[in-house]
């Protein structure tokens, strides 16, 4: 990689008005100081960045943290890139990706397109020109008028955003008006995705009290809850029988 490449980082145009809008880039590589490289250059652009080392934690990283664009080593010691492509546009078909292959490999350049892959870049590779071509993928993810993503103080699960700055919740771009205990509790699960949380654990988080014969405040609130954000959508809060409660994207 040039070394006065993040000099020209710093230069962005008028055009790039979705650059300073809080995407977030997943960075995939065995390498982790390339890793650690790549991520440093996707911050300086004003961007969130995430890195992963093998292909099993990128998939589990792009499931949980929703990323726009993924930069992905075609090339790891568990999954291959393309593998890792699979997986994640199984559920997440628009997220934009950009390989990164070997200078003479260019079977996997056309492997990695042909799967769905977006663009590549080869080692070695200059950090500009992989921000150039972010700039270009991220384009593409945002049609003209589209709402901008999630801030970085946003908790992301499937299509619910709640910004805990704004105190703001929105699912699939829709505003969802809750009370403050409502907002509390929706929080707490989101804080927790995938987790089951009994009723005790709930009312000393939300209410900060002990359990004690006050199942029904919980009962009456997670029912609140789902009419607010499950109403004509798929459902997302679940009843565990016997366990408790959990939040989780909608399949």
């Amino acid at each position: 990689m040039n070394a006065d490449d993040s000099a020209r980082r710093g230069s962005t145009t008028m055009d790039d008005t979705a650059d300073r809008r809080g995407w977030r880039i997943l960075v995939v590589d065995d390498e982790p100081d390339l890793v650690e490289v790549v991520c440093g250059a996707v911050r300086y652009e004003g961007w969130q960045a995430r890195g992963e080392t093998t292909g099993l934690a990128a998939v589990r990283t792009a499931a949980s943290w929703r990323p726009h664009a993924i930069v992905l080593d075609m090339m790891l010691p568990d999954l291959d890139g393309l593998e890792v492509l699979r997986r994640v546009h199984e559920e997440q078909p628009e997220v934009r990706v950009l390989f990164l292959t070997a200078r003479d490999a260019v079977e996997d350049r056309i492997a990695g397109i042909a799967a769905g892959g977006d663009d590549y870049v080869t080692k070695p590779f200059s950090l500009a020109e992989v921000v150039v071509r972010l700039r270009g993928l991220l384009r593409r993810t945002a049609p003209a008028g589209a709402a901008p993503p999630p801030p970085e103080h946003a908790l992301v699960l499937g299509d619910l955003v709640l910004d805990e700055q704004a105190r703001e919740v929105t699912r699939g771009g829709d505003t969802i008006d809750l009370s403050p205990t409502e907002y509390a509790l929706l929080a707490y699960l989101m804080h927790q995705p995938r987790q089951v949380l009994s009723k005790a654990q709930i009312l000393d988080a939300v209410w900060s009290y002990d359990f004690g014969g006050q199942a029904h405040v919980v009962e009456l609130y997670i029912s609140y809850l789902r009419k607010k954000v499950d109403a004509g959508r798929a459902p997302m809060i679940h009843t565990v029988r016997g366990a408790g409660y959990l939040i989780k994207a909608a399949q």
